[in-house]
């Protein structure tokens, strides 16, 4: 009240009329009442009136008209004011909307009733017009620049999930091999290096496999660049569809070679993953004319696995298991060698 008296005894509740539109709306049972606020606000610019005199009907008729301010008579037959006033309160469409209560006396009681639940203002009724048009102004101004506000805020908060989702897109875009489609090179830099530190930091176990298509140039060479790319999309596919676990990485290392990344495995769960790995690209009998190790394509791997210790750097975990891929190609190719020859 302090504030709302304040603001009308100053002059400053009252903006320009061209700002907003105001909608008020009257509950009360008296036609009298009604009437005689409607002509007091019948030359106010911007100010649109609706009156509704039956209790019963005042949640649906509010709900229609949508107005920014309510004016609410307290003792109406049928359902009392308050009542109404809770009703308000619990709509999702008018939960914000000011309330005016309208009552016949000045009752301090009746007031701080009013108050506690829920009304934003309270005046005696029949209210002068110059009052009554200062604090509809106030009320309706505040809720507008209510709305506003939500609106500009759902807007930034729309603007800002657009970004974030184009910030992911961008992020993945950056993170993802252009041609097969998991992991690239740069990412799986960056995901090995951190999980290196958690098995350091953690004393557990790391195993990488380094993957080679067996005689890659010979084949492209004999069906084709474009048979060439199939190739290395379907051998990444295998890959991502063998990761055990959701910490598991894909990626392609470079050219035709290919990596996993597998925390908390073993040597031995290296070696498995990586002999289902040979099995199921050979099972697809991709004709490879020119190859010596099996009439279909098949790929190379070496496996390595580290317990990293502070002395030790990620190139050591990358040179082990590079050193056995070399070993299996030395051993006729198609397999997996996981322990120095």
């Amino acid at each position: 009240m302090i504030s709302v008296n304040a603001s009308i005894q100053s002059g400053a509740a009252a903006p320009q009329t061209e700002e907003y539109k105001i909608m008020v709306l009257l509950v009360d049972d008296q036609a009298m009442v009604g009437e005689a606020i409607r002509r007091a606000l019948l030359n106010e610019k911007n100010i649109d009136f609706h009156f509704c005199s039956r209790a019963e009907e005042a949640l649906a008729v509010a709900e229609r008209t949508r107005p920014t301010v309510i004016l609410q008579d307290l003792l109406m037959p049928g359902v009392d004011g308050m009542t109404l006033v809770r009703q308000y309160r619990a709509s999702p469409v008018l939960g914000g909307i000011p309330i005016i209560v309208l009552s016949s006396k000045e009752d301090a009681t009746v007031k701080r009733d009013a108050f506690a639940g829920g009304v934003n203002d309270y005046m005696v009724k029949l209210p002068d017009t110059i009052e009554l048009v200062a604090r509809i102004r106030y009320h309706s101004r505040a809720y507008i620049n209510l709305l506003q506000r939500d609106a500009a805020y759902q807007a930034l908060r729309e603007s800002q999930q657009q970004l974030q989702k184009s910030n992911f897109e961008l992020q993945r875009l950056t993170n993802t091999d252009g041609l097969t489609g998991i992991a690239n090179r740069r990412y799986f830099d960056d995901y090995l290096e951190a999980e290196w530190k958690r098995a350091r930091r953690e004393k557990l176990e790391l195993s990488l496999l380094l993957i080679d298509v067996d005689f890659f140039k010979l084949y492209n060479d004999t069906y084709g660049h474009v048979a060439g790319d199939e190739v290395l999309k379907q051998l990444a596919q295998e890959l991502d569809s063998s990761s055990m676990r959701p910490a598991d990485l894909a990626a392609r290392f470079g050219g035709e070679e290919f990596v996993m990344i597998l925390p908390r495995t073993d040597i031995d769960g290296a070696h498995m993953i990586g002999s289902k790995i040979c099995s199921l690209l050979e099972s697809r009998q991709v004709p490879h004319s020119r190859s010596t190790a099996s009439q279909w394509l098949t790929v190379s791997i070496g496996a390595a696995c580290l317990v990293p210790d502070d002395g030790q750097e990620i190139k050591e975990l990358i040179e082990i298991a590079d050193r056995r891929l070399y070993q299996a190609k030395q051993q006729g190719r198609n397999r997996v060698v996981w322990q120095d020859a």
